[in-house]
């Protein structure tokens, strides 16, 4: 398995992943488009993607315009075997290479992504949407998390 810099052609494969994810699935499939992807990737930020034989097993993707992190999932065949941390220490590695504004996201409380998040030093700060948790990383804590 390595990660790359996520390119348009990868999107098939990010929907592939998204639609397959137990938690936080989407309950409209069609509510991402494939012109979404294109956004966050060539406007809004930058992805990445897990690749193994050929095909993309997870993915990240953060959004600069608004500080936050608009993706990261590992397909539920490859969960448990570092894929979701390595891609999230590489996006956070650059955004805060981009940016000193503290970065946000949102997830569904009681769920593998609330504990993953809790136990990679991200602050649970409120609420956000429908129920969602929201939780923030500083620039100064990850990289003193990260020396």
């Amino acid at each position: 398995m390595y990660i790359r810099e996520a390119t348009l052609s990868d999107i098939s494969g990010m929907q592939i992943v998204r639609r397959a994810v137990r938690e936080n699935a989407l309950s409209d499939p069609t509510r991402i488009s494939d012109e979404d992807y294109v956004d966050f990737l060539t406007s809004r930020g930058k992805g990445w993607v897990a690749i193994e034989n050929g095909e993309v097993n997870g993915f990240a993707i953060a959004d600069l315009q608004e500080h936050n992190i608009w993706a990261l999932f590992v397909h539920p065949d490859h969960e448990a075997k570092g894929i979701g941390l390595a891609l999230h220490d590489q996006m956070l590695n650059w955004y805060f290479s981009q940016t000193n504004t503290t970065v946000w996201l949102s997830t569904a409380p009681g769920t593998r992504a609330e504990r993953f998040y809790h136990k990679a030093g991200w602050t649970l700060t409120g609420y956000y949407g429908q129920g969602e948790l929201r939780f923030e990383i500083s620039s100064k804590v990850w990289k003193t998390l990260h020396q």
